[in-house]
């Protein structure tokens, strides 16, 4: 996989983008079609298409992102009341094939989402 992935030219500054989180492994970004108040991506800098390409060796990179995901949720004070969301193939909506972490909250939110 090259490294041209959307999320990558937004970290880039080729495409604009919110940038609210960065660190030497992931950065996050808010979304440009939120689904909530909040609404933000946490993207790891290695481009993996999906979880299901993901191996062995990505399991710290995989827990990291759920631990920034904590801190984004500090970031935005959505205490406990956020939910992460993370797609895997197009048919379960994936539609940005490098792996991403949603964080939505700032409402409540409903079960079973869609």
């Amino acid at each position: 996989m090259s490294q041209n992935s959307i999320f990558l030219k937004i970290k880039s500054g080729e495409i604009p983008g919110k940038i609210v989180f960065e660190d030497d492994q992931c950065f996050a970004i808010e979304d440009i079609n939120p689904q909530a108040p909040v609404h933000v991506l946490i993207i790891p800098n290695k481009e993996i298409a999906k979880v299901s390409d993901s191996e062995e060796s990505d399991k710290k990179l995989l827990g990291h992102l759920l631990l920034v995901s904590k801190k984004i949720a500090d970031k935005y004070n959505l205490n406990d009341n956020y939910r992460l969301v993370i797609n895997n193939g197009a048919d379960a909506g994936q539609s940005v094939f490098h792996i991403h972490v949603h964080l939505l909250g700032g409402r409540g939110l409903t079960w079973p989402p869609g």
